[in-house]
């Protein structure tokens, strides 16, 4: 069985980020830059499955700048057998982004795809529902067990009311929350092996997908500065505060 794991290349979690002085976007200049946690995890569900035997290839994509192939190479040295790199420097929507794996599922043909089920940059949590919608496969979102056997996935999924499980025919599609594992340290020898591992790099146009962005973003802003507790004397007086002055009583 072949599994599609698409990964993307953010700002690292641990990086404060910036936004840039004309309010155009958040600045990535000179900013460390890794691969999105949500989609670490889906490529280590990816090895944990074939390591169990459920999986015979792990297929990682990745769409975006060149520097991209660092991520589809960050994947590889978890476990992934090779890499798809889409090559563009236009703005990827999750849209573009949809139909861009759909268009690398229909060639590749893989019995399941898992991503995370969200960036966090943009926060979007939309390329699983759309990437299933254009296939017409069966999704199990948010998903904190896989289970593969029988031709069908098993997954149980975070819902707002605690969990649900549901049972899915394969192909599919299964997008990954925190709690489905913990993705493995990354050793040397396994990032000297990546090096070695087929990379393949396409165009947009190759695959017949036109990502021209559908949104303009008009302004981004940071959000207002919090102002400085102040400390009360007793319960009274918080409950005069927030009734008077928060105004949130």
């Amino acid at each position: 069985m072949k599994v599609l794991v698409p990964v993307k290349r953010v700002v690292d979690y641990n990086v404060k980020v910036r936004v840039k002085s004309d309010g155009t976007g958040v600045d990535i200049a000179n900013v460390k830059m890794s691969m999105n946690p949500f989609d670490e995890i889906a490529v280590e569900e990816a090895v944990r499955l074939k390591e169990g035997g459920k999986v015979t290839e792990i297929v990682a994509v990745s769409a975006g700048v060149t520097q991209c192939q660092e991520t589809l190479r960050t994947a590889m040295a978890i476990g992934a057998d090779r890499g798809i790199l889409v090559d563009t420097a236009e703005e990827l929507q999750p849209l573009a982004v949809a139909k861009l794996l759909k268009a690398l599922a229909d060639k590749e043909q893989p019995q399941l795809i898992i991503l995370g089920k969200q960036a966090i940059d943009d926060d979007s949590n939309q390329t699983g529902q759309m990437l299933a919608a254009l296939l017409g496969w069966g999704q199990a979102t948010f998903a904190s067990k896989v289970v593969i056997e029988d031709g069908k996935a098993t997954v149980t999924r975070e819902v707002d009311g605690g969990l649900e499980t549901v049972a899915l025919p394969l192909p599919a599609i299964v997008t990954t929350d925190l709690r489905l594992n913990e993705p493995r340290y990354v050793t040397l020898p396994n990032i000297m092996k990546a090096k070695k591992k087929p990379l393949e790099t396409v165009k947009p146009a190759d695959l017949g997908v036109d990502v021209t962005p559908r949104l303009k973003t008009l302004k981004v802003s940071e959000p207002p500065k919090r102002s400085a507790g102040i400390m009360v004397k007793d319960v009274a007086e918080l409950v005069s505060k927030l009734k008077n002055e928060a105004k949130v009583i």
